[in-house]
């Protein structure tokens, strides 16, 4: 009996003790931003804005045609010695080029044989006119000297401005003539030396001077870029001389034609090159862009965080309510990243030590 009562007592106080158990309290494991953190990150405000399309191209340095004087020659002859060379820089009136030539030499000799005629005549007619006065010979014979005269004058003033046009006024009676720079600036085309010939059918020009004050890129678009470029969009030229010199201009002009050679269609950009550091032939980065590509969701593109292929980005709405979000990018140029999804304008994404809180947020 006494054994009975003994054991319903324990089960009584186990049991008791089972009611009064104290429960189990679970911890918080969500993220809260600290406010040393806090001051440690950046942050970006996501936008709506055009999409800039860049399209990079290689250039060349050309000098400008509608700004050079291109020296020919003034007649057929031997190129006795050419005095500059290209890429010099000339004065106005400063020799390039000595000639000689038999066309000029023989207009030297028509010169002469002109000054002797034209003598002849002027004492004819001063001989006619003393008689004509006198009462020896008649009016008419005193006209017909004096137009013989006349014409003489006229002949030998046809020659000599030939020999002006031929020689610039600095040919000799030996037919050398000298050619001079019509202009200050640049020897930019050189296409003659000492000793070569001038035949009369050449039409080329011996020498181009430019001030190069403002010059021409030329790029080159292939084909499956060409949908891209038009007139007007705006341009970055990066010389490869000077990588850290950005001049910045526009297309001026779009060839129609395509290259049948490379395939490729040539654009042309008009810069003004102040400090003389863009020399014709140097090659070039053209970075053309284009902001007629639509409008799009966009924000800093140090934002983005990429992780397993995907690419995710953390907005920020307070230090308790951080999230991560993944994007599809369309785009990234230059500092700004272009996505169809993922984030809305108005949201805020940390751009700074976001790594840290993105890792944090994913092990939780």
């Amino acid at each position: 009996m006494k054994q009975s009562i003994l054991l319903s007592f324990l089960a009584v106080v186990l049991f008791t003790s089972c009611e009064h158990k104290e429960p189990v309290v679970e911890q918080s494991t969500k993220f809260v931003l600290s406010d040393s953190m806090l001051h440690m990150i950046e942050i970006d405000t996501v936008q709506q804005c055009a999409l800039l399309d860049e399209l990079s191209l290689s250039g060349e340095v050309s000098f400008n045609e509608n700004n050079v004087v291109k020296v020919f020659p003034r007649t057929s002859g031997q190129v006795i010695d050419a005095k500059v060379s290209l890429g010099d820089h000339v004065s106005k009136g400063q020799a390039l080029a000595t000639i000689k030539s038999a066309d000029v030499a023989g207009n030297y000799n028509d010169l002469s044989s002109a000054n002797a005629d034209l003598a002849i005549a002027k004492r004819q007619m001063d001989n006619q006119e003393s008689l004509f006065k006198g009462g020896i010979s008649s009016e008419r014979e005193y006209n017909e000297a004096k137009q013989n005269y006349e014409k003489s004058l006229a002949a030998r003033n046809k020659i000599q401005s030939v020999i002006n046009i031929n020689g610039g006024g600095k040919a000799s009676e030996g037919g050398l003539y000298t050619i001079t720079a019509p202009i200050d600036g640049y020897i930019v085309e050189k296409k003659v030396a000492a000793g070569a010939f001038i035949r009369p059918d050449m039409g080329d020009n011996l020498f181009t001077i430019s001030d190069l004050k403002n010059i021409w890129v030329y790029a080159n678009v292939y084909e499956n870029d060409i949908s891209r470029i038009k007139e007007g969009n705006l341009v970055k030229v990066v010389p490869i001389a000077y990588p850290d010199k950005v001049y910045e201009g526009k297309i001026d002009k779009v060839s129609q034609v395509l290259d049948p050679q490379s395939k490729a269609m040539r654009v042309r950009i008009n810069l003004e090159n102040k400090e003389m550091l863009l020399k014709p032939e140097m090659f070039t980065k053209v970075v053309v862009n284009n902001q007629d590509a639509g409008t799009y969701t966009c924000f800093s593109s140090n934002a983005v965080l990429s992780q397993d292929g995907k690419n995710y980005v953390v907005t920020y709405n307070n230090k308790n309510d951080i999230q991560i979000s993944g994007i599809d990018i369309i785009k990234t140029v230059g500092d700004k990243t272009y996505v169809t999804s993922g984030v809305k304008p108005g949201e805020v994404l940390i751009t700074k030590h976001q790594l840290f809180i993105f890792n944090q947020l994913s092990n939780e």
